[in-house]
Order: structure tokens, then sequence, then C-alpha cells
């Protein structure tokens, strides 16, 4: 069974999960929702900080495909998406969706990290 590490507070990230979890066959993917479940990182070695940052899954001989390549292999296994992976691995095209979605995850990874701050309390300056 292949595993998806994936961010259950980010509405994005959850609505996207969401969809490939309607679609996907039983018993083909355990959906982790690392925010609900961080002994599971423990166990493929993952800190929380680092699966936060990018999607990670873990394919059927347990190695961990991350950002476009955790996409694709998701990919592959989806009934349409999997004509997707083959066109997303080219040459021409992979550097360009890795350029994009790692721009785009350190986008949301300093928003995120901006709305905490915000929230929490900060301590008092002396």
């Amino acid at each position: 069974m292949i595993k998806v590490y994936y961010d259950g507070k980010c509405g994005l990230c959850r609505r996207e999960i969401g969809h490939y979890q309607k679609i996907a066959l039983p018993g083909r993917f355990h959906w982790v929702d690392i925010t609900e479940d961080k002994q599971e990182l423990d166990k493929v070695g993952l800190t929380f900080d680092v699966a936060l940052r990018r999607l990670h899954a873990q394919d059927l001989e347990d190695r961990i495909h991350k950002g476009v390549d955790a996409f694709i292999l998701i990919w592959k296994h989806l009934p349409r998406w999997h004509y997707l992976a083959p066109l997303m691995s080219l040459p021409v095209i992979k550097p360009i969706a890795d350029f994009a979605y790692d721009h785009f995850a350190d986008w949301r990874i300093n928003r995120l990290h901006a709305q905490r701050c915000a929230i929490e309390p900060q301590a008092p300056q002396s």
C-alpha cells in the first residue's frame, strides 16, 4: 500500500487529497494526516517540520518520494490521473514542475509560519 503523508490543516492540501481519496481504488493508499498522526513519520524517519514542507509518499518498496515525485507516484495509481504521471516525468517538464512546486511550497510554509506567529502570543520583552 502506498502511504501519503500530507498536511491536513492546509485547506488546499486537504481538498486535493480529499479528491484523490474519492477516486482512488480501495486498498491502494494509506492517507496519513501528519497533523493528526505524527508517530507515522517516526516510522519512516521524517520529522514533522520536514514533512510539513513538502508532500511525501512511500512506495511499495518503502522508498520515500517528496514533492513532485510524490505527486507522480500518487497519480500513477489514480484513475484518469495516471496519464499525467509520465507527462510530468518528462525531462523538459519535470524541472519546471519541481521549480514551481518548490516555490509554491516555500510560499505556503512561510505563510503558515506567519499566521502561527500572528496567533501565538509573543513573550514580553524586557
